[in-house]
């Protein structure tokens, strides 16, 4: 093919443009109004909800004054020699309200299965905070049957009173996601700990008892706030 004819071919390939300038801000304008217009999914919608719900519950639970002291406890009373986390005499030894603590931690620092096992170990022994979170941890993972597993564990161990505990919760995601939290996070201390012990963990993954040195620090976060 000759360049003359080359040069032919591709005029006719050529695609029209239009001679007036692309209008940039109103492209974007529109690209927005449509997305205004279409309808959020809501499974992912529920599935957020539920990600910044549990966050709330376990910086609150963190954060309160008694916290350090149950991570102590917890601490204390390490499992026999050889004894591999979810026996039964490990879960006899608990302090309930530290595997709360603990739970709340690992979930904070990105280890949620093992937050799932210290949660299911409190909620077991009947706390309904832990079954709170392990509710809001199947939501959002969009395990629809299991969150309503420990929903139901958690009203059958409610009183007549048992509506403050949800309307308390509600109230304070609500504030925080509108309006922030003053709650502390994990420090990056603290963080490094769990990491230390999170390497040590099992062949079943799951992040042992906190030890004296994990304890410590978290003293330190506590006295900090």
């Amino acid at each position: 093919m000759t360049s003359s004819a080359l040069e032919d071919v591709l005029a006719d390939a050529r695609i029209p443009t239009s001679s007036k300038s692309f209008d940039v801000a109103a492209g974007l304008r529109r690209l927005a109004a449509d997305a205004a217009l279409s309808s959020p999914n809501p499974d992912l919608t529920r599935a957020a909800q539920a990600q910044q719900r549990l966050s709330v519950v376990s910086r609150w639970v963190l954060n309160e004054p008694g916290a350090a002291g149950h991570v102590d406890r917890l601490a204390e009373d390490p499992p026999q020699a050889g004894e591999e986390p979810g026996h039964a005499e490990a879960a006899e030894q608990l302090d309930i309200d530290g595997a709360l603590v603990y739970g709340c931690l690992l979930y904070l620092t990105g280890h949620p299965e093992s937050a799932e096992f210290w949660w299911k170990l409190a909620a077991g022994a009947g706390h309904r905070a832990a079954a709170y979170c392990l509710h809001l941890r199947h939501c959002e993972l969009g395990e629809d049957r299991e969150a309503q597993h420990w929903l139901h564990q958690l009203v059958q161990t409610m009183d007549e009173s048992g509506d403050g505990f949800f309307e308390a919760l509600e109230t304070v995601a609500k504030y925080v996601g509108t309006n922030g939290s003053a709650a502390s996070v994990p420090t990056g201390c603290l963080e490094a700990e769990v990491e230390r012990l999170a390497s040590r963990a099992p062949g079943c993954g799951i992040v042992r008892r906190p030890d004296r040195r994990l304890a410590d620090r978290f003293h330190r976060f506590a006295n900090c706030r």
